[in-house]
């Protein structure tokens, strides 16, 4: 942790602050956020608990992968769709989709 100091002189230090430190034998670490999922593939995983609050300190390889989001179409987008332009439920929800949402851009491409 720290160059030129003895790990155990390291412990007992820790020790007398209040500072416990446990390694826990992970396999591998997930972190998914909104966008992207980030895995640590072979972990150093070290749980260190100071003063109550427990925090976690990770290493390893590390890969990121994008997430591919879906905008969020409800039925009442979907029914304006059809109600404006006639056409079916599949082929509103599919351009509403495609326009992320965007009802007033869905209706005038199925308008044209």
């Amino acid at each position: 942790m720290f160059p030129g100091v003895n790990p155990r002189q390291m412990q007992s230090m820790m020790k007398k602050m209040g500072i416990k430190q446990v390694e826990i034998p992970a396999n591998e670490v997930i972190i998914k956020t909104d966008d992207s999922i980030i895995t640590i593939s072979n972990p150093n995983v070290s749980k260190v608990n100071m003063m109550g609050q427990d925090t976690f300190q990770i290493t390893g390889t590390i890969s990121e992968e994008s997430i591919e989001t879906t905008p969020e179409i409800n039925d009442d987008d979907i029914k304006t769709v059809i109600d404006q332009t006639g056409t079916t439920e599949e082929k509103a929800k599919e351009l509403l989709i495609k326009n992320e949402g965007d009802i007033a851009r869905t209706i005038l491409e199925l308008k044209q």
